[in-house]
């Protein structure tokens, strides 16, 4: 029995939702697969929630997005924020599982198979430094060092800052969320040489009401960015 052999037989496969055995490495088991809502067909070119219809070139716009316009160019997300994808996020977020870092990130490069990432920076939303320290790593910038390898792209992990420590989001109306993120985060002296004149896409977990999102873009682009684009692995979404 080779060393790979016997890996197996004593870590065998498990999935990535549940735990039970499955057929190979960060995999799901049937029941987890068919909760985990993927986004998949016409979707909304801001934020990648998916939109009925839809012919091919076709670009259209949520009503979320028509009533609170977005300043990205265009916007994509793996999945809905629910079932098995809603426990991938904590766990990934919460539960130490950095492993899931590059499954998610394989998910959110086939999200982005229609944008033209040619030539992008990859930069991961902050955290404060102090949270930063209590949770040991940010999630989104393993999202984004995995998401660069699978696109071959540039990733610069420390390009935006957090400057001041705003209370958790969860809980908070859209416009509150706005107000709490105001002036929260800043391109660094340091890093606006290197983004200056690129199309930088912006690498979260999850995009709620898009306010974190929104003050990361207004920050890249006031520090001389090109545009600025945005990818998240799941996204909050009504119940149809």
């Amino acid at each position: 029995m080779n060393i790979q052999t016997a890996l197996r037989v004593l870590y065998p496969p498990r999935c990535m939702g549940c735990g039970t055995m499955v057929q190979s490495d960060f995999g799901l088991c049937g029941p987890c697969w068919r909760e985990t809502p993927f986004i998949t067909g016409f979707t909304c070119d801001h934020c990648g929630v998916p939109l009925p219809g839809g012919r091919p070139g076709e670009v259209a716009h949520c009503d979320e997005c028509m009533v609170l316009p977005r300043p990205w160019r265009q916007g994509r997300a793996a999945m809905l924020y629910r079932g098995t994808a809603r426990r991938l996020v904590l766990a990934l977020k919460h539960g130490d599982r950095q492993d899931l870092a590059v499954p998610c990130a394989d998910w959110m490069a086939r999200a982005l198979a229609g944008v033209d990432t040619t030539g992008m920076l990859l930069a991961p939303v902050p955290l404060h430094r102090w949270r930063l320290v209590r949770r040991r790593y940010n999630q989104s910038a393993l999202l984004a060092r995995a998401l660069g390898r699978w696109l071959g792209a540039e990733v610069c992990p420390d390009l935006l800052e957090r400057v001041r420590r705003t209370p958790v989001l969860d809980g908070k109306g859209v416009e509150a969320r706005f107000v709490t993120l105001d002036r929260a985060l800043v391109v660094p002296d340091r890093r606006a040489g290197r983004m200056r004149d690129r199309h930088v896409l912006l690498v979260d977990d999850v995009m709620t009401s898009g306010a974190t999102l929104a003050e990361a873009t207004r920050a890249c682009l006031e520090a001389g960015a090109a545009d600025v684009s945005v990818v998240t692995l799941a996204r909050v979404a009504k119940e149809p």
